[in-house]
């Protein structure tokens, strides 16, 4: 692998509003040193601001892990939605059909999907709010359908949640969707691992490129505590970032799980970006990177 330069976690938010405390954004240099945090601005960063970021504002040469699902499965089924006749084929063409449909939804939202007559019968909404197709196909998992970037990840001892799952705290359905929006507007300005070729640094997208992360798996290879994944304390964030041949962050006290969990993981990629099995897991082929996409890192 060709070496980046920086190496940036974001960790996202799905939430409804429009500026987010869930948003956290850090940044590791591959000259060494200990991460460090992005300052938001007041209130936290918005969607559209860390958009024009990735567009416009990034350090040249950098690796930039986003914490959402880039895609929806696909392989299980042949089709993100079967039996929907508006259903993509491609994970870009699905960017643009949740963007369309979302248009008029503020700040990224993807209300408006979820909602929608079809796209929302694929989806979990609540404990007795389940669509009628969200257990396609229900021979696997009660849990809805997962990627099979998703299934490595369970065999790396992870516990992912399904994109169609939209209730509870660790659901990532909604941060996913307004992601994929975010992707959409980029507009191929970066591209993005492994739907698009890995850049050289002369292109002009300075040689950056985009993936995705799970910060659960970062945590889990830096410092495995069982179903705990959450780093609370500097502490505790210290002695993963040792694992990881990392400098300490130099703070001393609690520290909430979106900073740590984009501090933790933008050591991470520094540290296992230049691993080649990273970038060639056993379960990827073409059809699933131009569909489903992958999460970096899982095997």
């Amino acid at each position: 692998m060709r070496e980046f330069d920086h190496f940036i976690a974001i960790d996202w938010s799905g939430a409804k509003g429009e500026r987010h405390k869930g948003i956290a954004m850090a940044i590791a240099r591959r000259d060494g040193g200990p991460p460090v945090l992005v300052e938001p601005p007041a209130g936290g960063f918005s969607r559209t601001e860390i958009r024009d970021i990735l567009a416009d504002d990034l350090p040249v040469n950098s690796l930039v892990g986003l914490d959402l699902g880039i895609s929806l499965p696909f392989e299980d089924c042949g089709a993100f939605f079967p039996g929907w006749d508006r259903s993509p084929r491609s994970a870009k063409r699905l960017w643009a059909l949740i963007d369309e449909i979302c248009r008029d939804d503020p700040h990224l939202g993807a209300h408006s999907f979820v909602n929608h007559p079809e796209a929302s019968r694929y989806f979990r909404h609540g404990k007795d709010h389940v669509g009628d197709r969200f257990h396609l196909p229900d021979a696997i998992t009660r849990e809805g359908r997962f990627r099979e970037a998703e299934i490595a990840q369970r065999l790396q001892k992870c516990r992912p949640v399904s994109n169609f799952n939209l209730v509870g705290a660790a659901q990532v359905g909604k941060s996913s969707l307004t992601g994929m929006r975010m992707l959409h507007q980029l507009n191929d300005q970066l591209p993005v691992w492994p739907l698009d070729p890995i850049p050289e640094k002369r292109q002009v997208s300075g040689g950056s490129m985009i993936v995705e992360i799970y910060t659960g798996l970062a945590s889990k290879e830096a410092a495995d505590r069982g179903a705990r994944t959450k780093l609370l304390t500097y502490a505790d964030l210290n002695a993963a970032l040792a694992a990881l041949d990392c400098p300490p962050v130099d703070e001393v006290g609690e520290v909430d799980d979106h900073s740590s969990d984009a501090l933790l993981t933008a050591a991470w990629l520094r540290k296992v970006a230049p691993e080649p099995e990273r970038w060639a897991p056993r379960a990827l082929t073409a059809e699933i990177a131009y569909t489903e996409g992958w999460t970096f890192g899982a095997l």
